[in-house]
């Protein structure tokens, strides 16, 4: 007959190894919605770009796959589930090989119908390779300018409190990106420029992923962070998403409660 016990020497043991694992393992503290100020609760955040924010994001409401496996779902799970009484939603509508204009055919749909609070956009690279690779589509500095500050002009006109996160595009000569490196190198760095230009603009909140992968390209090779000179990998993801927080959590201070990332 099975009894609902266990012996002495065995309790020791457990009771040895929890000790043990309790110094090992941080305490779970939820900070719940005491962090989080009324007028924040309830926000909707809203990621939007190609490839890099895609992550292979399931195209259904599976909780389990609708946010993808990159940084935008990474920041989604820590600051989800360190403040699940404030109501956020979290959102992933990054389509792999999407260029600017590709964003502002959907923009309605896929942007201003979620009403977010907080859009995340990083777009460009795809825009500097249409050039590099003479493919259809493609469009000159001055035309990413225009079709860019247009999405910002809608998003601002249906919520013109929204909290703008504009990331810096990126590529390195890694794998294919070597042999046209010097055309990808003419045709990025002004586009980059123009989202600095907008960030001041639009007063958003400005990360420079290439800076903050330049810093890590210290520490292990390029291809370690983003394996094919543009994809992060996981590794790469993981930096994208501790720099998202470090730096809208200059805007959104109850972020700050992960001190550095």
């Amino acid at each position: 007959m099975y009894k609902n016990t266990i012996s002495r020497r065995r309790f020791i043991r457990v009771a040895g190894l929890t000790g043990i694992f309790s110094g090992l393992i941080p305490e779970m503290a939820f900070a719940g919605t005491g962090d989080v100020p009324d007028k924040e609760k309830g926000f909707v955040f809203l990621f939007q770009g190609d490839s890099i924010t895609d992550g292979n994001w399931g195209r259904n409401l599976d909780p389990n796959h609708f946010l993808g496996h990159g940084y935008a779902f990474s920041i989604a799970s820590r600051i989800g589930a360190d403040f699940p009484q404030a109501g956020f939603t979290f959102h992933n509508r990054g389509i792999s090989g999407n260029k600017v204009n590709d964003l502002e055919q959907r923009w309605d749909q896929d942007a201003i119908a979620l009403k977010p609070d907080v859009l995340s956009l990083l777009i460009g690279v795809n825009d500097a390779g249409a050039v590099v690779n003479n493919r259809s589509g493609a469009c000159d500095t001055a035309a990413f300018e225009k079709k860019y500050r247009s999405i910002l002009l809608q998003s601002q006109k249906a919520n013109p409190d929204i909290i703008f996160v504009l990331g810096l595009p990126f590529i390195y000569p890694v794998k294919q990106q070597i042999e046209k490196w010097n055309q990808w190198e003419r045709e990025l760095p002004p586009r980059a420029e123009t989202v600095k230009k907008l960030a001041k603009e639009f007063n958003a909140i400005l990360i420079d992923y290439p800076a903050m992968f330049e810093k890590a390209f210290k520490s292990a090779p390029m291809q370690y962070w983003v394996w094919d000179g543009c994809h992060p990998s996981y590794a790469g993801h993981e930096l994208m998403a501790r720099e998202w927080i470090r730096q809208v959590s200059s805007k959104l201070k109850f972020l700050k409660k992960y001190k550095g990332g």
